[in-house]
């Protein structure tokens, strides 16, 4: 076979499901045809075969150390955006728990769009960034409220101020600006606690949220 031959017959396993016959093939022609350009494609559709396995972590390494290595690669837009996403994948699912992953992902998708204007996956970037923000914030929002039940006001604060800086575009930002007029009235500052009532009056009237920081402002500061 030649080196395309070889390839390609690995990439034929690869979309057949057949992962183990698709990482032999696709290690031979990178040990055989070293100094051939479908080597370095073989290289990279390892990478493929460990993502379609869902082995986030050796899908990770793969696509790391590729681009480490080749970081002038004409697809290398597509290495980045699934390096991110096999760390978005390898997170867990549910906010509470530790989100390091997300976050890595997160710095791997910052800055796509201006590092690669023209790259055809852009928007899968862009889509799977607002999901990776927003839990994100779902996580900070937690915390939050945990702080809001033991009337810890300046941890409040201290969660939410970031959410709202950060995230601004999180689907939590109504009730996360709720909890950040409730800790400001509890900690005896009525003035932005008023100032977060408006801009609620203005951006959720109505909201379940606007009602909480009008009752704070309205009762005595509860106390932790």
């Amino acid at each position: 076979m030649s080196a395309q031959e070889a390839y390609e017959l690995g990439l034929r396993y690869l979309k057949s499901g057949s992962y183990t016959k698709a990482l032999e093939q696709l290690n031979r022609v990178r040990t055989y045809y070293r100094d051939d350009p479908y080597a370095l494609k073989a290289e990279l559709a390892i990478a493929d075969v460990h993502f379609k396995k869902n082995e986030w972590d050796a899908a990770r390494v793969a696509y790391d150390e590729f681009q480490r290595a080749h970081p002038r690669y004409r697809d290398l837009d597509f290495v980045v955006y699934r390096l991110g996403l096999t760390l978005y994948r390898k997170a867990p699912t549910v906010a509470a728990r530790d989100q390091t992953w997300t976050r890595q992902a997160v710095d791997t998708w910052t800055r796509f769009g201006a590092r690669f204007p023209e790259s055809d996956w852009r928007d899968e970037v862009d889509a799977d960034l607002g999901k990776a923000r927003a839990r994100l914030a779902r996580k900070e929002l937690i915390i939050a409220r945990f702080y809001t039940r033991r009337a810890a006001w300046q941890s409040v604060v201290g969660r939410v101020e970031p959410l709202l800086r950060n995230y601004p575009d999180s689907p939590d930002k109504v009730e996360a600006m709720g909890l950040l007029g409730e800790a400001y009235a509890g900690l005896e500052q009525p003035d932005l606690a008023r100032a977060a009532a408006d801009r609620l009056r203005a951006e959720a009237p109505g909201s379940r949220a606007l009602r909480r920081v009008e009752k704070a402002l309205a009762s005595p500061p509860k106390k932790p």
